[in-house]
């Protein structure tokens, strides 16, 4: 069993991820075994050429991360973390799909898809967490 035993109480802690929350994303599916967040794509993550910044997609991923992480461990926090840029958004709203690959005692590695609501592939992010306490 993980840090947060439901939805809601993973949602309350994260509600402080003020970056994250405040840009609209949200925990949409949460378990042990995966974790998804969303955002519905606003003028506010766009960029002056009307695409999504790319900033945009980096945090969604990286929220997802965050969530999945400290699920595993509270508190762990991103070492390193790498994001290949594959598509531009089409839709509407974008989904960030975070999967454990590895989970040792003082480090994990999770892999953390980012599609949007038209199952176009946007960003592969991979990202080590570093286990504190």
């Amino acid at each position: 069993m993980g840090t947060f035993k439901t939805l809601a109480e993973a949602q309350e802690y994260f509600r402080n991820d003020r970056f994250a929350t405040d840009a609209g994303m949200k925990i949409e599916k949460f378990s042990d075994d995966e974790i998804v967040c969303s955002v519905t794509i606003g003028e506010k993550l766009k960029n002056a050429n009307g695409g999504v910044m790319g900033g945009a997609i980096f945090t969604l991923a990286d929220f997802a991360f965050a969530v999945a992480v400290n699920q595993v461990h509270l508190p762990t926090v991103a070492q390193q973390v790498s994001i290949n840029y594959l598509s531009a958004p089409k839709g509407e709203r974008l989904f960030a799909r975070a999967v454990c690959k590895k989970d040792g005692r003082t480090s994990c590695v999770y892999n953390v898809d980012v599609t949007d609501d038209t199952g176009r592939e946007i960003a592969q992010f991979v990202g080590t967490g570093f286990k504190l306490l």
